[in-house]
């Protein structure tokens, strides 16, 4: 019998979370999501649904998890820090988990379910990542509400970083200088068959207190994998050669050069990759029995979802939605520093929702309608830089959501067909904003408007503003003539300038 409590899923912006809650909601259960970052949540399109309840919070604050807990019956904990940097994932996630271990408690939760890593937890080598997952496996193992723990190794799909990694790797190099790792033993399981096995979980009460290995119905080496693939894709048999002497931070170097993952997030994969992950037991298949799909099974699904452009969530989604405070610097007055502009407007005989189709498909493979070679020039520069680059594309030609990645930027606002408001995550010495603004102007007239913003950091910024502030003059202006041919409208005005050279806007 279904719970008349809502279940609460941690990590819902994520990739597994992302794909979890409109499946649950449409079984017909009532589902809570926390995130940092509702506005990331409301724009999806089960963001409105009857059966949904959104509250905002962050897993590192007891007195938000602990308000998200009330009144649900399970929670799925779907978090986990990916990135790298100085360390600090292992004492994040450990705290983390202990604070939902205490706010369960407190709230009476049923029931906590977790997806963990497999892996060896004895291995000396084992990887940073994958002992922090076990580490918060057993957090909530022997804390007061009975804990359901799942561990998985390589996650395919569509979207997913293993995925993706995979995908360019193959796609891109006919004859690969590999780590030693790419003959080691690894169990991949197909995103759908996680998402099966975490439904039936929470529908199965054998489960509860119990911790289950999940894994695909192949034991493979990254090598056969890479066969696989280039077999489903049809592309020829790659050349592999083994090369003892790359490290994983070799490795990461190599896959944030040739993939869309970045360096920060290919190092804790390429370090797990070293470690042997294949199911221990399978107790779960009679517990829980569901067709698991093989990889040639799941590589050639996720690469017909990818094709037909139907990526329901991917690896990029997740991470908090933290809008630079000075974007909102009309609204005080503030003391300390300056933020330079450059804006450029443009009038056409349109309608906003004609001008708004075209504005919304920047980007990816649109590209960005002008100078298309100096955005590959940034972009490749940005890569080498360890920055994301252009890589990460968009994950729909047409459809933007708040908190999507778009090449090296990240959708802050999207308000149709009036405003488009983009962060740039690329490697600057400053924090940078490109802002799209419709205004009606009359019958079937409509002014856009283009503006970039820059707050700099020292000297370092200031210099980089002024000898990139001609290319921004010049692309950006370029880029509204371009746009306004592909909307095929005539222009009543424009392009030009409406903030004066080197303008600098409101102090912070």
């Amino acid at each position: 019998m279904m719970n008349a409590k809502p279940v609460l899923i941690l990590g819902a912006t994520g990739y597994i979370g992302g794909r979890l809650v409109p499946r649950l909601l449409e079984a017909g259960y009532r589902v809570r999501v926390m995130a940092r970052s509702l506005a990331k949540l409301q724009c999806r399109p089960w963001g409105g649904h009857p059966l949904l309840e959104m509250v905002e919070g962050d897993a590192l604050d007891p007195a938000a998890l602990k308000k998200a807990c009330e009144g649900c019956g399970v929670a799925f904990y779907l978090i986990h820090s990916m990135i790298s940097a100085e360390g600090k994932f292992a004492h994040a996630d450990r705290e983390s988990a202990q604070n939902m271990v205490a706010a369960a408690a407190e709230a009476g939760l049923e029931r906590i379910i977790y997806l963990g890593a497999l892996g060896n937890p004895d291995d000396p080598k084992l990887s940073k990542h994958i002992r922090s997952r076990h580490e918060v496996g057993k957090i909530f193992e022997s804390g007061p509400v009975p804990a359901t723990v799942l561990r998985a190794a390589m996650i395919l799909g569509s979207g997913s970083a293993s995925f993706e990694m995979l995908r360019y790797l193959v796609d891109r190099l006919p004859v690969m200088l590999t780590p030693a790792w790419v003959r080691t033993p690894v169990q991949p399981i197909g995103i759908g068959n996680v998402l099966e096995y975490l439904q039936g979980c929470l529908e199965n009460e054998e489960t509860v207190g119990k911790s289950f290995d999940i894994g695909g119905p192949e034991i493979l080496t990254y090598e056969q994998l890479i066969h696989i693939y280039a077999e489903v894709a049809g592309l020829p048999r790659r050349r592999i050669i083994p090369i003892p002497v790359l490290s994983p931070y070799l490795s990461a170097l190599w896959i944030h050069i040739i993939t869309p993952v970045p360096a920060s997030i290919a190092q804790p994969l390429a370090e797990g990759l070293a470690n042997e992950v294949v199911c221990q037991e399978n107790r779960i298949r009679s517990i829980i029995p569901i067709k698991l799909k093989d990889c040639r099974e799941t590589i050639r699904l996720a690469l017909e979802k990818t094709r037909q452009q139907r990526v329901e969530t991917c690896w990029t989604d997740a991470g908090a939605l933290l809008p630079p405070e000075w974007t909102y610097c009309g609204d005080a007055q503030y003391a300390g520093g300056t933020i330079l502009e450059c804006g450029h407007r443009i009038r056409l005989q349109a309608s906003a929702e004609e001008i708004w189709e075209h504005v919304v498909r920047i980007g990816g493979e649109t590209g960005w309608y002008f100078g298309d070679l100096l955005w590959k020039v940034r972009g490749t520069l940005d890569r080498l830089m360890g920055g994301t680059g252009l890589r990460r594309g968009r994950r729909h030609p047409s459809q933007l959501y708040t908190g999507d990645a778009l090449d090296f930027w990240r959708v802050l606002e999207v308000d149709a067909p009036h405003r488009l408001l983009l962060l740039a995550e690329m490697k600057t010495p400053g924090e940078a904003i490109l802002e799209f603004k419709l205004t009606p102007m009359g019958e079937n007239q409509t002014e856009l408007q283009q503006l970039s913003r820059f707050l700099p950091r020292g000297l370092l910024g200031i210099l980089y503003w002024y000898i990139l502030y001609p290319f921004h003059v010049w692309i950006f202006g370029g880029m509204l003539r371009t746009l306004s041919k592909n909307i095929g409208k005539p222009i009543l005005k424009g392009p030009e300038r409406f903030t004066p050279k080197l303008k600098t806007t409101c102090r912070i």
